[in-house]
């Protein structure tokens, strides 16, 4: 009897030991499983600093193929767990998201999941034609080109605006704009009406009035300016010299508005075929200014316009040493006199065309 109490008294002791090292060793795993459960959420996890796009319908998988491609981040493990914890991956929105060095997992799934986009610079200057614009333009946003220049067959909202086929591109004037990736055309539309009511303010508009003209004539004629001179300090003489020619009701005569006609820009001299072309945008045949501008102009255009220079300039010619400035003169003799030695440069380079 003495000894059975004896051996249970010794085997309770051994149970014991065993249940300690057991908890012990449980108690370490959870920790370390805990540790790392902390670090998969709260540890730095962005090894490179990089804008990446989610495009529409795309999944959790991809979403990881594509932070992998850019090798973005440090732990796609840890990515993936706290997604799926966060049910990432019934919400992935599209758009363009910008991860910064130093976030944690945690906070990268957050930004995903509340489609956080990072806006982008759209710059759209340099165009032309409606075909340069929505090339331009689709590089930036998710709208592509074809439905930017589906917006220029949509009379009915032009005419909403106050706008015609022809008068439409003087709505999108050039500058440097803040879009999300995710912006659609008729988006993309809405806000350039924005920015075109923005910019015609008070200001501009009264400048417009005291010339004559509203904004839309404004932006044809520095369309015209544009075109005419790559010199930033000629805008504003180029710019009071067709003024004063639409005062004295003189033929604008602007090559420019010829090679739109014709529909060549690359035109280095302008023939008398080339003047004979019947089109409204001719101004060798037709009086006043164009129907619409020949181009998108700029800003700095624009304001040559109504800030333009005062002089009594009419008669205007490319320099022959091609510096790309011009002689301007007040009479058609002196501007002859010029106009022969252009002709002559150009002969003397066999620029024909």
């Amino acid at each position: 009897m003495a000894i059975k109490k004896k051996s249970t008294l010794m085997l309770f002791p051994k149970i014991g030991k065993f249940i300690i090292i057991f908890f012990s060793i449980a108690f370490i795993i959870v920790g370390l499983r805990g540790y790392q459960l902390y670090t998969y959420v709260f540890q730095e996890n962005v090894k490179t600093e990089k804008a990446f796009i989610i495009p529409d319908g795309a999944s959790v998988y991809q979403v990881t193929d594509t932070l992998q491609a850019n090798d973005i981040l440090l732990n796609y493990k840890a990515f993936r767990w706290v997604s799926n914890k966060k049910k990432y991956p019934s919400t992935v929105k599209p758009g363009r998201y910008l991860m910064k060095k130093g976030m944690n997992t945690n906070q990268v799934v957050n930004k995903l999941r509340a489609g956080e986009q990072e806006p982008l610079h759209v710059i759209f200057n340099n165009a032309r034609f409606k075909e340069d614009l929505a090339g331009k333009v689709s590089r930036y946003i998710q709208a592509d080109s074809l439905s930017i220049l589906q917006l220029f067959d949509d009379r009915d909202q032009m005419e909403e605006w106050g706008f015609t086929p022809e008068t439409f591109s003087a709505m999108f004037i050039p500058n440097t704009y803040e879009f999300y990736w995710t912006t659609g055309a008729e988006e993309f539309a809405r806000r350039m009406k924005l920015e075109y009511d923005r910019f015609w303010n008070d200001n501009r508009r009264q400048k417009a009035e005291a010339l004559g003209l509203d904004p839309v004539d404004v932006a044809t004629l520095a369309s015209i300016v544009q075109e005419e001179t790559v010199k930033s300090d000629e805008l504003k003489r180029v710019a009071g010299l067709y003024i004063n020619r639409l005062k004295r009701g003189m033929l604008l005569q602007a090559d420019p508005t010829v090679k739109y006609a014709v529909g060549d820009f690359s035109l280095r001299r302008v023939l008398n075929v080339h003047l004979e072309t019947d089109s409204p945008y001719n101004t060798y045949k037709y009086a006043g200014l164009p129907p619409g501008p020949i181009n998108f102009p700029e800003v700095s255009a624009i304001d040559a316009v109504l800030d333009c220079e005062q002089h009594k300039y009419v008669y205007m010619v490319a320099r022959e040493d091609f510096s790309g400035y011009h002689h301007f003169s007040t009479t058609l003799t002196e501007h002859n006199r010029y106009a022969a030695r252009y002709r002559a440069a150009l002969n003397a380079r066999k620029i024909w065309k």
